[in-house]
């Protein structure tokens, strides 16, 4: 993608989508740092490459965490942005991502199912009660797909976009996320990156319905490494 530091690989694009890979440590919209976020890096490549003038609409139909990174889609006009965002609402798009945890699960395959709490002033998030106000359910699944070195590598679907629901609920099991600084206890390591990849998108094009799916791997670095592409 030109103009844009660092690189954001496009997967796809026409008149109504674009689909990129996130780089990791990079903000999907902007926040308090003012670090150049996703967003606003694709409406200036969109800018230039197509040479419009004024604004450029781009709409935000999901997020990842900063550290995160992996396949997104991003709507290019408000028809697409309304209809993938229902989309997502009723859970027509689908979302799987891939994490290595601490330890390993004590079932090969399953359902996770919280219910979180976002505090706003820190930015963490908790399992709670389900009757606690402000209690938002979350529901992944995961299989386990192959163990290393007191590792686990595990492909989730997610069923629920909540803030750090893949983080906060494995780590409510006892497997946190390898290089999650937020929520992985005394398995923390500063500086280390979170092992959580966005893999793979598929949902049907707002407009002309086509079945559509976008993939995406996982960097080969620790501790991705331990496992070849094929696992």
């Amino acid at each position: 993608m030109a103009g844009s530091a660092p690189p954001i690989p496009v997967l796809y694009e026409d008149n109504h989508v674009i689909v990129v890979v996130k780089p990791p440590n990079v903000p999907t919209q902007e926040d308090d740092s003012r670090d150049p976020d996703l967003l606003t890096l694709i409406k200036s490549d969109l800018k230039h490459r197509h040479g419009k003038p004024g604004n450029v609409f781009l709409g935000l139909v999901h997020r990842l965490d900063r550290p995160v990174g992996g396949v997104m889609v991003f709507a290019k006009t408000s028809k697409a942005a309304s209809r993938l965002s229902d989309a997502m609402r009723t859970r027509n798009i689908r979302k799987q991502y891939r994490a290595v945890l601490h330890g390993k699960p004590s079932t090969a395959a399953g359902t996770l199912r919280h219910h979180l709490l976002k505090d706003t002033s820190t930015n963490m998030v908790a399992v709670v009660a389900a009757e606690r106000a402000g209690a938002k359910e979350a529901v992944l699944d995961y299989r386990l797909l192959s163990t290393q070195e007191g590792l686990s590598l595990v492909e989730v679907e997610l069923h629920t976009g909540r803030p750090h629901q893949i983080r906060v609920q494995f780590a409510a099991i006892g497997c946190p996320l390898v290089g999650d600084q937020r929520y992985g206890g005394q398995h923390a390591v500063p500086g280390q990156q979170i092992s959580l990849w966005s893999t793979a998108l598929a949902f049907d094009h707002p407009v002309t319905k086509e079945a559509l799916r976008f993939q995406s791997l996982p960097p080969r670095s620790y501790p991705w490494q331990l496992w070849d592409e094929r696992s």
